[in-house]
């Protein structure tokens, strides 16, 4: 189960970068002009992305604390 959250958290941050980046490339009109709306769909897509990091960081070390993951760390081989 908590491979699956964390799995859904990491699709979810990719997915607003990359409408993020969709919002940021796209142009409203044959002028080349940007429309003030995608900025503001862009911010916010970023924003979400920040959130949802911060999130999914705050849960990992949540877990952590009480218990419910372990860290293995790295055989050292010696």
């Amino acid at each position: 189960m908590k491979q699956i959250l964390v799995g859904l958290a990491f699709v979810g941050i990719l997915g607003s970068l990359a409408s993020a980046l969709v919002f940021m490339l796209k142009r409203d009109d044959a002028s080349g002009r940007d429309d003030p709306r995608r900025a503001g769909r862009m911010a916010w897509a970023l924003a979400l992305r920040v959130g949802l990091s911060v999130l999914l960081f705050i849960c990992v070390l949540l877990a952590w604390k009480l218990g419910y993951i372990h860290p293995s760390g790295l055989p050292t081989g010696g």
